[in-house]
């Protein structure tokens, strides 16, 4: 009896809150009377100087690579929609390509989101609203008309709504046991052509290990292990090849062990004690630096290869956590550390998670969060989607979500009797979703005319590969 009381009251709680916020209301785009240029500065600020350039150069391919760097834009505008008042762990920068496949510890393949460099704590709408733009956006970039795009934001918003509707039905322990497995998409696949792509997806993973990234990354140099450079993505940070000045190089391997000790082992001190005598198996080969995506450019991305006494090798990514952008405009607090911000946030949203994941601070006070570089990882080729294909992905990803919020939060009960099952919700969602990537599309042309007028410093890849050419 006091367990349906429970449940009734927040139920009930759910739908007070439509007194706060009409559902309708979440059409609404917020604080979009900003200088774009001006936030996109402060977001770089801190950054490897010569990566800067780089970062840009890759928002500048298209409208859709642009939004995926510019998280800052949207959060500073999501600071000025109405908010429910129900703020749970998040992961700040939900758009389509941060969701893929990655194995769990049993070696089992799953679908979820992968990238958690912005969680927080936060309105829960916001990374809703984050995904279904992120879907409007890359639906105009690939030539779809308003009906297509219509249809593709509204799978995710619909599925969104439907699995948390399902998800406040469960016990708390199914909720945390739930995992979205290749194998059940595979089954739920509607289309031969999507299941061939899952499957195809299926057998890349199965071949992205760390065995098969040794050759290809790395060749033995007097027994010893040492990764290729391959500038701007891959290079020693005190090398020839290196990009770092003078007060940004991070130190080579043989310094590791010395300078580095402390922050490995704060980072050991971050995992459960099998995991720690795990990696005592293993020995430090050879570190660079790795320019990762797009939003991460120009922050400190390393690569340790490690191998074990058979040869076997191991590569971890120990990488740059910086304040998040929901924190920054969130009124919710953060944690005082971002390497574990990061690790905390990713375990409560994800169905499994990463066994080397941990943090630990390094040189200088800054923040880093280590996991595996690839591990059975694989992600969507959006852009070679037809629009019913791209329309099951969206609804995937809908899932995934809601599957995420409901797990970390707890509150599957609240966000589902505040949606609702009629379409309220969603169709505010698809206003948002179109409304903002217009928005999107003016943020981009300004910034196309701030680094052709020589104030956003802009150079692509082959820019900076030819640098480097004999």
């Amino acid at each position: 009896m006091l367990e349906t009381d429970s449940i009734q009251a927040r139920r009930s709680n759910g739908q007070k809150a439509r007194e706060r916020v009409k559902r309708s209301a979440h059409a609404a785009l917020g604080n979009v009377d900003r200088d774009p240029i001006r936030l996109l500065r402060i977001n770089s600020a801190g950054r490897v100087q010569a990566l800067i350039p780089l970062r840009y150069g890759r928002m500048a391919a298209s409208p859709f690579t642009f939004f995926r760097g510019a998280a800052i834009l949207q959060a500073h505008d999501l600071a000025g929609t109405p908010h429910t008042g129900i703020s749970i762990p998040i992961c700040g920068d939900a758009h389509l390509l941060n969701f893929g496949g990655f194995a769990t510890p049993e070696r089992q393949l799953l679908f979820d989101l992968n990238d958690f460099d912005e969680t927080a704590t936060g309105p829960w709408e916001w990374d809703v609203k984050r995904l279904t733009a992120s879907l409007a956006v890359a639906a105009a970039h690939m030539g779809y008309g308003r009906g297509d795009s219509a249809d593709i934001v509204m799978a995710a918003a619909s599925e969104y709504q439907l699995r948390m509707n399902e998800y406040a039905q469960n016990s708390t322990l199914d909720v945390w046991y739930q995992g979205i497995t290749f194998e059940r998409m595979l089954q739920d696949a509607e289309t031969p052509e999507g299941r061939r792509l899952i499957g195809r997806a299926m057998e890349k993973a199965a071949g992205r290990t760390n065995e098969s990234m040794l050759h290809k990354m790395a060749y033995l140099d007097g027994g010893h292990w040492r990764i290729r450079d391959a500038p701007p993505a891959m290079f020693h940070p005190s090398g020839p090849v290196t990009l770092l000045g003078k007060a940004e190089h991070w130190p080579d391997t043989p310094t590791w062990k010395k300078k580095m000790a402390k922050c490995y082992a704060g980072y050991l001190d971050s995992l459960a004690p099998d995991r720690r005598e795990l990696l005592k198996h293993f020995a430090v080969q050879d570190v660079v630096f790795k320019v990762v995506g797009v939003g991460s450019v120009g922050t400190v991305c390393l690569v340790m290869l490690m191998v074990d006494s058979w040869g076997n090798p191991l590569f971890l990514q120990v990488k740059e956590a910086r304040q998040s952008v929901i924190a920054r405009y969130a009124r919710d607090k953060a944690p005082a550390h971002d390497g574990y911000r990061v690790v905390a946030g990713q375990r409560l949203l994800q169905a499994a998670s990463d066994i080397f994941l941990g943090w630990s601070t390094g040189p200088r006070g800054r923040h880093y969060y280590f996991r595996q570089l690839r591990d059975m990882k694989v992600s969507a080729d959006v852009e070679s989607f037809n629009q019913k294909i791209l329309t099951g992905y969206a609804r995937m990803c809908g899932r995934a979500l809601a599957r995420a919020h409901a797990k970390a939060s707890g509150h599957s009960v609240e966000l589902a009797a505040y949606m609702g099952r009629a379409g309220q919700f969603p169709e505010a969602l698809l206003a948002y979703a179109q409304g903002y990537a217009r928005q999107n599309e003016k943020d981009y042309r300004r910034f196309l005319e701030a680094c052709r007028a020589g104030k956003l410093p802009m150079r692509t890849d082959e820019d900076m590969a030819a640098d480097f050419r004999v």
